[in-house]
Formats: C-alpha cells, structure tokens, sequence
C-alpha cells in the first residue's frame, strides 16, 4: 500500500467514525484514536511511523491559529491569570511530579523523567475544543479550557528542550531554564503579532487595489499561520506562541479585514480544514502502538512492569491537574482579598472540577516523544509510556466528562447563565 492509498484509506475511516461519533455523541478524538488503534492491529494493516516534524510544522500551525482565531479576545485577558497557572504553572508541576515517579519506579534518571514529564504535562488544544463544544459547559470554564491548550504546549516545549539538553550534557542551569522561557516566549508573541499586522496590512493593501477574489484570500489565510509559525522556529522562539498571538490579533480584528460574505466562504473552508488535519493526527495516534511494541521488543524491556508504570503514571498526570486546580481557583482570590481587599468571585466548586478533569492529552504529546533521538536513553519506554498516558487521559477522562458534567450539574449552571454582552463580532 502506498501512502496515496494509505491517507485515502484513512481519510475513508475518518469520515465513517466521524459519522458514528456523531450518532453517538461523543468527541470524535476520542473515536479517532481507538478507531486507530484497532485499525493498526488487523493483520492486513500497514505499518506507519508518524514523522513528528510533520505534527509540529504541518498539523500544529493551522490548527492552533484556527483555535486561538476563534476565541473571545476580551475572555481570554480576563481570565489570563488562571490560564497562565494552568499553562505555564501546572506544567511545570506536573513534569516534576512524573519526573520523581519515572526516578522511584523504573529507575530512570532525572533528567530522562523530566523529559518524559515535559511531553504529558500540556493538555491537546484539539482535544479541549472537541469537548467544549460538544458539552454545554459555563463561558469562563471554556474560555480557561482552551486558553489553556493554546499556550501550554509552548512551555511544554521549552521545558522538553532543556530536559533533553540535561539529560545528553548532564546538567542545565536554573537561570538559563529562566532565561529561555522569557525569551522564547516573549520572542514567539512578537514574532506572531508583526506577523498579524503584516498580514492585516496585505489583506486591506490587496482589497484597496481589487486585486484580490475569494479564493486568493483564503488561501493567505490559510498560509497565514505557516507564515507566523516557521519563522518563529528558524528564530529559535516559540513558534506555538507565534501561532496563537497572531489567531487572537487577527480573530479580534476579523470583521476589520473581512466582509461578512469573505468570512462565511473561509469559514466552511477552514472547517473542513480543521477536521481532515484533526482526523488524520488522531487516528494515525492509533498507528503508533504496534510500532511502539515493536521497538520495546527489540529493547528486551519488561512490558509487564511498564505497564504497571503507565497505569501509575496517567494517575499521577491525573491527580497532579486535580491537586493544583483547586488551589489555584480559590487561593489566589483569597489572596486579592487579603492584600487589596477585593478580588473576583469565589467560582463554584462544580466548575473547578471539570477543569481540574479536563486534562486530554493528545498530537503534541506523542510528536515530542517521537522526536527523540534513537539513542536517546530509554527512548521506546518514554514513546510506550506517552501513548498510555494519552490514551488514558484522551480515552477515560473524555468518556466519563460529559457523566461528570451532568452529575454535578454545570450543565444546569451554563443554562442559567446571562447572555454575554462583549461577545466578540462577527464577520
């Protein structure tokens, strides 16, 4: 089988689970990924290693811009500080925590722990939108949700690059983890918001001279986020970052640059976009498992004992969202109200709940993984340990969301809701 007849194939199967994720109303990631899975054990499947450099330079850029496109500006400022704990803190603590549980279980080295942590700590973009918006869950919870996902996986990446730069060399210093996070991050905004204005400007200089139609304007949005992200990347800044702040700068800009008629013609593009990419990347996670075991056979390792690991793992990954979540909603506010005197309302506990279990990890996981070196030290044990832990957080917590949900009532919690008045317009 060739890959022409391997992504027709694929892309076949998507539609069809698409279909049957619908009737039974689940998020079709989830599907996708056990589609996949099953798919890649039939004896007549073909065997498809997933470049990672294709995750990261061709997947990631639109999906992200699309995602972060879509957001409420004026949401994602207000609720900056919680997005900011979960994306930048909770990263940090959840790579800490694997890190100390792959030292005392398997006898990794710290370094090679931090890696593995650095690659399951940020939740999938993809994964948190699918569920929001098929579950009615509060505004302020699906804004922190997604805010989240567009950024964490930046500091992810920051803190995978210098796990792995300790564990080859043997040592990082503290400052330089410091260092390099504030200059890829600030780096990768910057590179994103001139890139947004640079294409605003284009978008307004091509409609001034009527030279441009529907179908050129579409496709320079769809070049956009390549335009933003690769250069970020050949800058050494984050490239995630510059994919992001460029979708908010334009998103919050869209009916400036835009007819109403331009937008809803990109718009149906940009869909069907988005679900052939997503529909791709999550049934080809699905492919990854056999190859997976292949190399672990060939390493001689101990299935059994990794598989007591992963379980132990994706529990620590799970409760290490759960332990900084609830702190994290109410401590700060107690805090405003001791050091100023005022400070935002209490969030009811039900919500901090859902986000406390909305922790899927997904394509940016398993690409980091993947990315790895051959001679990386325990490299097929990281890539066995990554696809469970993205499978039991994509698979488990992702069933069970929407029974959470209705068992605590946040549904009930959405309806009640006032309209929003600062929604952001239309195009």
């Amino acid at each position: 089988m060739t890959q022409v007849d391997l992504i027709v194939l694929l892309l076949a199967v998507v539609v069809a689970l698409g279909v049957v994720a619908r009737w039974l109303r689940l998020a079709y990631p989830i599907l996708l990924v056990v589609g996949g899975l099953l798919l890649s054990m039939q004896p007549w499947a073909p065997r498809y290693e997933l470049p990672p450099q294709v995750v990261l330079l061709v997947f990631l850029p639109p999906l992200l811009y699309a995602a972060a496109f879509n957001t409420e500006w004026r949401a994602f400022r207000t609720q900056l500080r919680a997005i900011s704990l979960l994306a930048v803190g909770l990263v940090a603590f959840t790579t800490v925590l694997v890190a100390a549980a792959c030292h005392y279980l398997l006898n990794f080295p710290w370094p090679v722990g931090l890696v593995l942590g650095a690659i399951v700590s940020p939740p999938d973009a993809v994964a948190a939108t699918a569920i929001t918006q098929r579950i009615k869950v509060p505004r302020i919870v699906a804004t922190i949700l997604e805010g989240e996902s567009l950024v964490n996986d930046a500091s992810a990446l920051v803190l995978y690059k210098l796990a792995i730069v300790a564990a080859v060399s043997g040592a990082v210093a503290w400052w330089e983890v410091g260092a390099q996070f504030v200059f890829v991050g600030v780096g990768g905004v910057a590179v994103g918001l001139v890139g947004a204005v640079a294409v605003i400007e284009l978008h307004r200089f091509l409609t001034r001279r009527n030279l441009a139609d529907t179908k050129i304007t579409i496709t320079l949005t769809l070049l956009t986020p390549y335009f933003v992200y690769l250069p970020a990347e050949h800058l050494h800044v984050s490239g995630v970052l510059a994919a992001v702040a460029a979708g908010l700068w334009v998103g919050s800009r869209c009916e400036r640059v835009f007819t109403h008629e331009m937008y809803a013609e990109a718009r149906a593009v940009w869909e069907m976009v988005e679900f052939v990419l997503n529909g791709l990347i999550f049934i080809l996670i699905g492919f990854q498992l056999p190859l997976i075991l292949e190399g672990l056979s060939r390493g001689g390792s101990d299935i059994g004992r990794l598989c007591v690991a992963a379980a132990a793992i994706s529990g620590v990954v799970i409760a290490a969202r759960i332990l900084w979540v609830f702190p994290g909603a109410y401590l700060p506010r107690w805090l405003d109200r001791r050091v100023i005197g005022r400070g935002d309302p209490y969030p009811p506990w039900q919500n901090v709940m859902v986000v406390a279990w909305t922790g899927m990890r997904g394509v940016v996981s398993l690409a980091a993984a993947m990315a790895l070196a051959r001679d990386f030290p325990h490299r097929n044990e990281v890539l066995f340990l990554t696809f469970w832990v993205i499978f039991a957080t994509l698979v488990g917590q992702g069933l069970t969301l929407p029974l959470l949900i209705r068992v605590l009532g946040v549904d009930r919690l959405a309806d009640a809701e006032e309209p929003a008045e600062d929604e952001q317009a239309s195009c």
